[in-house]
């Protein structure tokens, strides 16, 4: 009992450090993004941060999970974090002597994430050996209230930008990043025990680093659920892209604000609401439900074009995302072994993303060149499903979020007609999650 209670201090010091930190980088992110867009005025330019944010997470994943595995994963983070405030120095500098460039933040954004695809699989492998089983899911709804506070820095940073300006926003996210290393310096984190899994996969780091791949592939109902997470990412991306557009094709700029504050409301609700209740006790089950849920208010967006119902349907859609990412976590920890799974989260993790570049590529293309020509009036589409949704500026991306959700929907159904998804609920798995008890005697970090 002392030990779990140690274990949960730790995950408490350690969640609060990387939460500020988040908050914090949020910041930077926003307000440089903003000063991309207004000295370029070029949405391509501005895209590109996200590009940069994300590639790095694909290409680097098997071999930050090698790493994450091989080594203490408390200084992994340490390491990743001071990465990362090094790229907010170099900006700062830069800023400072008036020489910032828009490559710059490309450049920077990109080695920020090249220290995140380290820093995430470390963090998320930490949580079974500190989180007790029957708390995973809270730990992992924390985790997910951190990420979603995001929502929350375009309104702080506009004010601290008037207040202290460009450079003192990034004074502050330095100060973030200083507390999270602070708390990782002063906390402990217990070494794995090697287990059969981890065992087997010894060798080269070019071995270590395709084990990931390895343990997915042997394991065809883990795979299949990666597969079924990627396929709901997809959406998201496509959606991301398409919903001030479909907003803004019968609303305004200020009701737009509050829709998308609406909307980033839910996803925080949802993050709240998994942590205190520490999701579906039949996870497989509660994760296809909630998918399905999520596909079917996706296709809600499509119905009529008013800003009541995006005012209902968007929150409901994204309360969904961090039960279903939370939940997908805590079967990947109770699935996997604790020593493989830095390797293991980081292909998830890679395979995970690889769709959103997709989505974003497909989304544009497809909203303007087939379904917006298709459901103007007199389009091929006008007289039929035109009829029940209506016809116009928006209703071709109305009929693809209609579509979207519909076929998202009808996937998790599908997945759960699966016996290899449905039988990980019962699978035994030796090594994985138990408790948080240290399990190697000896094997205990010091402190700084």
């Amino acid at each position: 009992m002392i030990q779990k209670l140690a274990g949960l201090r730790t995950f408490f010091i350690i969640w609060l450090g990387q939460v500020v930190s988040t908050v914090g980088s949020s910041l930077t992110g926003f307000v440089l993004g903003v000063w991309v867009y207004q000295e370029t005025g070029s949405a391509t330019q501005f895209a590109l941060i996200a590009a940069c944010a994300t590639l790095p997470s694909i290409v680097l994943a098997p071999l930050a999970g090698a790493l994450v595995d091989r080594h203490d994963r408390r200084m992994v983070m340490i390491v990743a974090d001071f990465g990362a405030a090094l790229s907010t120095v170099a900006l700062a500098l830069l800023w400072s002597a008036g020489a910032l460039q828009v490559w710059h933040i490309w450049a920077a954004t990109a080695f920020a994430a090249t220290c995140n695809a380290f820093q995430n699989p470390a963090y998320s492998a930490s949580l079974t050996l500190l989180v007790p089983k029957e708390q995973l899911g809270r730990a992992n709804g924390l985790v997910q209230t951190g990420q979603s506070l995001g929502i929350i820095s375009p309104v702080i940073a506009a004010g601290l930008v008037a207040a202290v300006g460009v450079g003192g926003v990034m004074a502050i996210d330095l100060a973030t990043f200083a507390f999270a290393v602070i708390a990782l310096a002063f906390v402990r984190i217990p070494r794995p025990e090697v287990s059969a899994a981890g065992a087997a996969a010894r060798g080269s780091l070019r071995r270590e680093a395709g084990y990931g791949w390895t343990y997915l592939r042997e394991r065809p109902g883990l795979m299949w659920l990666t597969t079924l997470f990627a396929f709901f990412n997809f959406f998201i991306g496509m959606v991301s892209v398409l919903v001030q557009p479909l907003i803004l094709s019968f609303s305004s700029v200020g009701a737009l604000g509050w829709l998308m504050f609406a909307g980033g409301s839910g996803m925080l609700a949802g993050s709240l609401a998994m942590g205190a209740w520490g999701g579906p006790k039949r996870r497989i089950r509660g994760m296809l439900g909630f998918v399905v849920l999520a596909g079917l208010v996706l296709a809600a967006h499509g119905l009529t074009p008013s800003p009541w119902l995006i005012a209902v349907v968007a929150p409901a859609f994204l309360f969904t995302i961090p039960i279903v990412g939370a939940t997908f976590t805590v079967i990947l920890q109770t699935r996997t072994p604790p020593d493989v799974q830095g390797r293991v989260f980081s292909t998830v993790r890679m395979l995970s993303l690889i769709t959103l570049p997709l989505s974003y590529f497909l989304a544009g293309p497809l909203a303007d060149g087939v379904f917006e020509p298709a459901m103007a009036p007199g389009g091929a589409l006008a007289g039929t499903v035109g009829a029940l949704i209506g016809t116009g500026e928006g209703r071709g991306i109305a009929l693809m979020f209609m579509i979207s959700g519909l076929v998202l929907a009808a996937t998790a159904v599908l997945a759960y007609g699966s016996a290899q998804i449905r039988g990980l609920e019962e699978e035994p798995v030796a090594g994985a999650a138990e408790s948080a008890e240290p399990v190697a005697s000896g094997e205990m970090v010091a402190t700084a």
